[in-house]
């Protein structure tokens, strides 16, 4: 199999991930449990914090000490620019959060459920960075990137994008939108992923130099979305503990993932 069929596969499957946990709208017969939202919302979060470290900012560090440069360099300022460019896009562009009634970003007359969608996307343009970012280093030939840890990410963000795409479904559906056209918004959330990977494998064929930084930055955009936005949610009310045990579940599994096929 060709490396560019292997990346064709790394961009489609966290997409894929998002339609189907969408399409469970069809089989809910009734809004999603409580528990169940902030275990599915505390999974993805550790899939994510664990991704970025062993995904991106440990093989940051290692391309830097192989290229004889100050490791830490590129992972910290790379870190830091992907929080604060996710700081900025959180600032502008109107959004609303689960179980929430008042939407941040700048004020719209966009109606809640096109802005819970929006809070979904804008939190899968660093999943879609993280996977194209790994995808441009397995092309590019890097000795730290191979093509198992690469697609060891790309199915640890689908595995977390399943009840990504559900929780932001069944809440359309509670919000009166029927199941075809929430499973329609559900999914889409999820088509910046690809995009944003693409855009991601794009710059980084012309600009390999800085690889580190990109899988940094990468990485502080997606922890951003973890301490902003998804670990208050699983928190917040009853039961956070539920939503804690889902964060050791999606941080061992994607650890496994990580460390089995890397």
């Amino acid at each position: 199999m060709s490396d560019t069929i292997k990346a064709a596969i790394g961009l489609v499957l966290p997409f894929l991930g998002t339609v189907l946990g969408a399409g469970t709208v069809f089989f809910l017969k009734k809004n999603m449990g409580l528990r169940l939202q902030k275990l599915l919302l505390g999974f993805a979060s550790g899939v994510m914090v664990a991704a970025s470290v062993w995904s991106l900012l440990i093989p940051a560090i290692e391309m830097s000490e192989a290229a004889g440069g100050v490791a830490w360099i590129p992972a910290v300022v790379g870190f830091l620019l992907g929080m604060g460019f996710l700081l900025v896009l959180d600032t502008v562009i109107p959004h609303l959060h689960l179980n929430e009634e008042h939407p941040e970003g700048r004020p719209s007359s966009l109606g809640k459920s096109f802005m819970l969608v929006l809070a979904v996307t804008l939190h899968n343009i660093p999943e879609g960075m993280a996977v194209g970012v790994v995808l441009a280093g397995m092309l590019e030939g890097s000795t730290v990137i191979t093509t198992a840890s690469a697609l060891a990410l790309a199915i640890g963000i689908a595995v977390q994008n399943f009840p990504e795409g559900a929780v932001i479904s069944a809440p359309l559906v509670s919000n009166g939108l029927s199941r075809p056209k929430a499973f329609f918004y559900g999914a889409m959330s999820g088509i910046v992923e690809p995009i944003g990977a693409i855009l991601t494998i794009l710059l980084t064929s012309v600009v390999t130099p800085v690889l580190p930084y990109i899988l940094a930055f990468a990485a502080g955009a997606m922890i951003y979305v973890v301490v902003e936005e998804l670990i208050p949610e699983s928190q917040a009310g009853a039961h956070s503990n539920v939503g804690t045990v889902g964060v050791a579940m999606g941080f061992a599994l994607m650890m496994v993932l990580d460390v089995a096929l890397g």
